[in-house]
This record gives structure tokens, C-alpha cells and sequence, in this order.
């Protein structure tokens, strides 16, 4: 879902007539049927008038495409702005931003962890290098489009009210900002260049369609690593009623093609290795080409197997294929091919907010 797409032009049409909130505002009740919480509103405001001091630079291809609010398929997860057109290479391209009013940064000793004022008070929170970075691996490992048409995908972040970078750049978070670079205040100059490097030509958002319409399923790169990260792992050996469970499992999923719906209820107690058929077969699927998803109510046991798979991939590349129940709210019949649900009697038919 795309709250707004157009081209630089019609963009910086927009903030120069000082409506570009007003014009996105209008789209999101139209796309989405709700109103705009008045916070949000101020945020679209203050950055996307920034942003328009960066894309007026005349390095900037009239023809980029500009998204605000991609939401990525069937997640929580949004990108504040999406960029798209062709590479130096001819290749279709685009550039994710995560656009944050930060003012001051504290880097924390957690990896990928930065302290900044959030609502009240200072608050820990996602480096937001590592949080373009992420979405990119999100795209790469579950849009079919990107990988069918080989959509080159550059994130970085844009923090346009902080001037002191000496925390968000600080050396613990060379890695993130390595591939997706932070700008600052004063660096709409040096970010109007980076962009020119990533987007030559512009394309009027085609790519950013492709994006919107691409299918959501695993690639075959991902399901290929998390498999190598079982195989020849003893502690991922399935055993005695282990083994059993999981064949019945996979027989029962062969049964997809056939359009049938099946339910397998595995029942044990704690060290019974349900943990250990539930990695097994979430990995037997991804490489059976099904779109597979594990899904918790409580966010510990997602960490427990998210960490599990840390040898194998780096996080933003695995995060989405474990989940809370929220993600699947008005998510179409069909649209997944199988779910791994741990502790399912304690999921609920209606949900709030999914904390993670």
C-alpha cells in the first residue's frame, strides 16, 4: 500500500505551494478510510518540507519517482520515502528513506541501538540506519518483484533537524552506516549527490509500481540460507517423534497445491523439541517455494528463534519470517501459504497493537 506516489515534479509542485501535508493527508483517508492522527500530520509537515530542499537540486532527474508511506506487504512496518528510477547501469533502482526530526543522538552500547527523545523522555530505539537497512533485506527476501526484476535497493536516513551527528555516526555503528548512509541538517547538498549517484535517470515511479505490486513471498536466496543453517547442526537433528511430527507436517502441506486447508496440532511440554520441528519445517517450506510465515502472541519465543539463525543471515534478513498476529489484519484469504503458530490457544480474534 502506497499512500502517495508521484513524480519530483508534482512533488515539488506540492511544497512549493505549501500543501504537500495537506495533499497526503487527503490520499490517506482516501486510500485508507481513516483519519490522520494530528502527530502525524505535524511529521509529514516538518520532513517532507526538508525533503523538497534536498530533490530541488538540479542533479535530481525531473522524472524520479517520489513514494510517502509504503507499507511493506502484509507487515507493520512502513517506509517513510521511496525513491525510484535507473542506475548509472540502466537498471531499475530505489532508494529507501527513513526520515527521522531528531534533534540529538546517544549512542548505546546495544548493537544497533541509539537513545533519543521520543514522546516524554529519552527512549532506546533502532539506529535508523539499521532500520532502512532492514527494510531493504525485508524487499530483497519477500518481493518477488525486486528479485524478478532486479530492483537495485540503496536505504539511508535522513535526520533533517539534528545538526550534531557525533552520536549517530559514533565508530560502534560503522556496519550500518557502511550501507545506508545518514544526512544531517546541513547535508541536503551531500544527500541531493548520493541520490544522483543512485538514481541517474528517473523512471515516474514504474519501479515503485513494480515494488507495490510485487507478490509477497520468500526468495529463494533467503529459504536457500536458513536451510544451510541447518543442515550438519546437530542441534537442529530431528529425533524420534520429532521426525514423525515433521513428515506428517510436510504431508499435510503437500496437500496446499490442491487448494485444501489443513490444521496439525502438535502437542508437548517444554524441552520436548518443538522449537526444533518448528525450525525444520519453516525451512522445508521456504524451500518448497511457499510462502511460510512462524507466528507467536508473545514476542520471547520469536527472539529465541530469530537467534537461532544469527550464524546464518544478518537480522534484517530473517526478522519478517517470524511475527505477532497483528501483521495479519485485513490480510487477504490466501495470501500465505502455511503458518507455524506457536501456542495458538492463546491467540485472539482481535488485537490492538503488536508491541514489536
Amino acid at each position: 500500500m502506497i499512500i502517495y506516489l508521484a513524480t519530483r515534479e508534482e512533488f515539488l509542485q506540492h511544497v512549493r505551494e505549501q500543501r504537500i501535508e495537506e495533499e497526503v493527508r487527503e490520499r490517506y483517508i482516501a486510500v485508507t478510510g481513516h483519519k490522520v492522527a494530528e502527530n502525524e500530520f505535524r511529521s509529514w509537515k516538518n520532513s517532507l518540507q526538508c525533503v523538497g530542499n534536498v530533490l530541488q537540486f538540479d542533479a535530481i532527474p525531473r522524472e524520479l519517482g517520489v513514494a510517502i508511506e509504503y507499507r511493506i506487504h502484509n507487515t507493520a512496518k512502513r517506509i517513510d520515502l521511496l525513491l525510484s528510477g535507473q542506475n548509472t547501469s540502466g537498471a531499475p533502482a530505489a532508494v529507501i528513506v527513513e526520515l527521522k526530526q531528531w534533534e540529538t543522538v546517544e549512542p548505546t552500547e546495544l548493537d544497533g541501538v541509539v537513545r533519543t527523545f521520543l514522546g516524554k523522555g529519552p527512549r532506546e530505539t533502532t539506529h535508523p540506519s539499521y532500520q532502512a537497512m532492514s527494510y531493504g533485506a525485508l524487499l530483497r527476501g519477500f518481493n518477488k518483484a525486486v528479485v524478478e526484476h532486479d530492483i537495485a535497493l540503496q536505504p539511508c536516513a535522513y535526520l533533517h533537524n539534528c545538526t550534531d551527528g557525533s552520536g549517530i555516526t559514533d565508530i560502534r555503528y560503522r556496519p550500518y552506516l557502511q550501507q545506508a548512509p545518514v544526512f544531517l541538517r546541513h547535508d541536503n547538498a551531500a544527500m541531493a549527490a548520493f541520490l544522483r549517484r543512485c538514481l541517474e535517470k528517473g523512471d515516474r515511479g514504474r519501479t515503485i509500481e513494480r515494488i507495490r505490486d510485487g507478490k509477497a513471498k520468500p526468495s529463494q536466496q533467503l529459504a536457500d540460507a536458513v536451510e544451510r543453517m541447518l543442515k550438519g547442526n546437530t542441534e537442529f537433528v530431528l529425533i524420534d517423534e520429532q521426525k514423525v511430527v515433521f513428515e506428517k507436517a510436510l504431508a499435510l502441506s503437500r496437500r496446499l497445491r490442491e487448494g485444501r486447508h489443513c490444521v496439525l496440532l502438535v502437542q508437548g511440554g517444554p524441552g520436548t523439541g518443538k522449537s526444533v520441528v518448528a525450525l525444520n519445517l519453516l525451512a522445508r517450506l521456504l524451500g518448497m517455494g511457499l510462502n511460510a510465515r512462524y507466528v507467536s502472541k508473545n514476542a520471547a519465543p520469536r527472539a529465541v528463534y530469530r537467534a537461532k539463525l544469527t550464524g546464518s543471515l544478518q537480522k534484517g534478513e530473517y526478522d519478517n519470517l517470524f511475527s505477532g498476529s497483528a501483521c495479519f489484519v485485513g490480510c487477504p484469504e490466501g495470501f500465505y501459504d502455511a503458518l507455524i503458530v506457536d501456542e495458538s490457544h492463546r491467540l485472539m480474534t482481535k488485537t490492538i497493537y503488536d508491541k514489536e
